[in-house]
């Protein structure tokens, strides 16, 4: 009779193992997959408890790829837009003086000074797309060390002196010495200064000054007019606190900036200031 009894209640035992496998396998064929769903188990037992938590964790899982397939999805879509934009202003600019051109001979050498200026708009374009898909792909090696802090940036400096005589912008440069030294890539720092000194004339109201001290530099300038950028998102992708489409920029310059920071061991942040935005490079301690 003992045996009986066992038998018995083993069968009991099974019978509810199977319909449980069962409905829990009917809620998974029937549940949507952008579903919150979550098993349970009302068996006893820990082997149906872990069966129960790694189907929870496998769904999981799950949902965390479908969200970030999403996201990206939606990246990629706001990435593609934006570089079409972009891409198309400037091009589009040059192909109307070209046309333009073509009525007018005798305004030749104005409209192919546009036409040079609208190319070489786009070759800056398509440059900082290369550099930071480089960047995000990770195939961009930085040799850093310890280097002198300033040469790069006077190099920057006589390459943009032409725009800054233009704009009518004279630099104020505060240093405590002369001899700063920084942990850095000589080639990536020098872009970081480049790309903030095109932020300054494109976005900037004038006032540009550079100022250093051990281990930090600010490059600052003042806004325009009813210009408010947001400091936490200027280093974001594509981000533009104003009208910069018009003004040329994918809105790429910045964020290469905190990147290659980043890469270097440091650090951009920014912040405004009674009517000024400064920019602050901090660098790991050499």
């Amino acid at each position: 009779m003992l045996a009986l009894a066992a038998l018995a209640a083993a069968a009991v035992r099974l019978w509810s193992y199977r319909a449980q496998m069962l409905e829990m396998a009917r809620i998974l064929e029937e549940t949507p997959t952008e579903s919150n769903l979550r098993l349970t188990v009302r068996m006893s037992g820990a082997a149906p408890r872990r069966l129960c938590r790694a189907v929870n964790s496998r769904l999981e899982e799950g949902r965390r790829l479908r969200l970030e397939t999403s996201k990206r999805e939606q990246e990629l879509k706001y990435t593609m837009a934006c570089i079409s934009h972009d891409i198309r202003t400037p091009l589009a600019g040059a192909m109307g003086y070209l046309q333009l051109l073509e009525g007018e001979p005798e305004r030749q050498a104005e409209y192919l000074g546009v036409v040079q200026k609208r190319l070489e708009e786009l070759e800056e374009l398509l440059e900082e797309l290369f550099l930071y898909t480089r960047l995000q792909s990770g195939s961009l090696p930085l040799e850093c060390g310890v280097i002198a802090a300033l040469p790069p940036l006077w190099d920057a400096l006589a390459e943009f002196y032409p725009r800054l005589e233009a704009a009518g912008v004279e630099p104020e440069l505060r240093f405590d010495r002369e001899d700063l030294k920084i942990w850095a890539s000589p080639e990536a720092l020098g872009r970081v200064y480049r790309n903030l000194l095109a932020n300054a004339l494109r976005h900037g109201g004038g006032g540009l000054a550079v100022s250093g001290r051990e281990g930090e530099l600010c490059f600052s300038n003042d806004l325009l007019p009813g210009s408010a950028p947001d400091p936490e998102r200027l280093f974001d992708r594509f981000y533009q606190g104003g009208p910069a489409r018009a003004e040329g920029g994918a809105g790429l310059g910045l964020s290469i900036v905190g990147e290659l920071m980043e890469r270097m061991g440091g650090r951009a942040s920014a912040e405004i200031a009674g009517g000024r935005l400064e920019i602050r490079l901090s660098f790991r301690s050499t």
